[in-house]
Parts: C-alpha cells; structure tokens; sequence
C-alpha cells in the first residue's frame, strides 16, 4: 500500500486523484493539504499547510500552485518523503531549487503526466534532427481552458526542449511576434498560447518544410489521464533513493 500525501486536494486534479486513489486497493491518500480552496469531503484529513500534517506518507504528489514549491521542497527535504512534482509555471530560481533538493530526496518532475505526451517528446527527439538538418521549420500550437494561469504550458516548452535537444539545441524560442516586422529566422522555434472555454489540453507539433507540413499531435479528453499517471508516480517513488526522475523512468 502507497500512502500518499495530496498537496492541492481541493483543486481539479486534487478532486480527480482522490477518486482514483479510492478505486485503487494498493494507494491510500491519508493527509491532503490545501490553503486555497473551499472545503469539500474527504475520507482524509485536511490541513492548511504540510508542516501540520502528521500522517506517515510514501510520497507527495503535488497539484498546487508554484507560488508554493519552494515550501514543498523543503518539506520533502527535511521530512525525507519523495514528491512527484506536477505543478507547471516555475521560475528559473525554482527549477534550480528542484534539482538541489533531488540531491538530497527522490524528486520526480514532470510538464505533463500522461503516457501519449510522454511517448511523443521521445518520437520528437528522434524526429527533430532529420527534420532540422531538411530546413523544416517548427512551430509549437497549445490549446488550453479559460482558468489556466500560465502560458505557455508546461508541456509545450518540454515539446519545445526535446525537439531543441533532438536538434543539437540549435533553436532560439519566439513566443511573440507582434512587435516586429522582419522574416522568419531559420533558427526561430515559435510557440503560441489558445485560452478558451474547457479545453482539456491540446497540443499540436508542426514541422513546416517546402511543399510539406508534418505535424505531431496530442489531445487530452479527460484530466483523469494526468491523475493516473501522478498516481503511477507516486507508487514508482515509494522508496526511491535521491535523484530527479521523470515520467521517462515510470513508463520504462
């Protein structure tokens, strides 16, 4: 049994992952934490802030807000629980805090928990060096609903990073051209941002050559994927030593 601590319990994904972890015999959530939201029942206690918690844990899975990371990190630190870190937006400053605290606990940090995104960063990095050496060029489109706070999304910069990887790291990333009048540079790798209504998460790869357009494409239907695959996390950490991991690791 995996005993889990779920900081966000009253967000979306807070909400999605405790209906999971009650349909699934080998996890328990025994303590969530939650500053922000309204209270809603839970078969666990709730607490305002993780230094009140005082149920054991196998790992945290993290669903909150960046603005509280560095707090979580350093309760992971000093309490030595794993954390499978799913909040997007973080600073520069945060992700450097990431990786000091995977020195010292297991930490795995993931843009996007789901299986297809997952398995096609891995298709892009062996994708982007055939296309980059043909002159495509490559454009990042992200659709997402009208509450989400930060843009781009995480998981487009990590599609961004792994066609960046694939290609030697050779591409300058453009999130907005309004305020130039000038062609398109070769080594210009375009993201833009869609808000609207309850749009789950759609993001779409396109690699643009002369006469040709090949696009990689992901559609998320259902947050519930992102909430199995933080569950999946959470029981790979479970008496993992120090050490960054991803959802590479969880899928093999």
């Amino acid at each position: 049994m995996t005993r889990i601590i779920m900081n966000g319990c009253y967000g979306r994904m807070g909400r999605m992952i405790t209906q999971i972890c009650d349909a699934d015999e080998t996890v328990q959530i025994v303590a969530g934490v939650d500053a922000f939201g309204a209270a809603c029942n839970t078969d666990y206690p709730v607490y305002k802030s993780l230094e009140e918690v005082k149920e054991e844990a196998d790992a945290i899975i993290d669903f909150s807000n960046a603005s509280g990371t560095d707090k979580l990190l350093d309760y992971c630190v000093a309490k030595q629980i794993p954390c499978a870190l799913c909040t997007t937006g973080l600073s520069e400053e945060q992700l450097a805090h990431v990786k000091e605290a995977s020195t010292k606990v297991a930490i795995l940090r993931s843009a996007n928990m789901s299986l297809g995104v997952n398995l096609l960063i891995k298709l892009l990095k062996e994708a982007a060096p055939i296309l980059a050496e043909a002159g495509f060029d490559v454009e990042i489109v992200e659709k997402h609903h009208n509450q989400k706070l930060d843009a781009p999304s995480g998981t487009a910069i990590a599609l961004a990073d792994a066609v960046n990887e694939g290609a030697g790291n050779i591409y300058e990333y453009v999130y907005d051209r309004s305020q130039v009048r000038k062609k398109r540079e070769k080594k210009e790798l375009g993201i833009s941002a869609v808000r609207g209504g309850t749009i789950v998460g759609d993001h779409d790869v396109l690699f643009a050559g002369e006469d040709e357009v090949i696009t990689f494409s992901h559609r998320a239907y259902s947050r519930a994927l992102f909430g199995k695959g933080a569950v999946a996390a959470a029981k790979f950490l479970a008496g993992k030593g120090t050490g960054l991991y991803s959802m590479a690791d969880v899928i093999g």
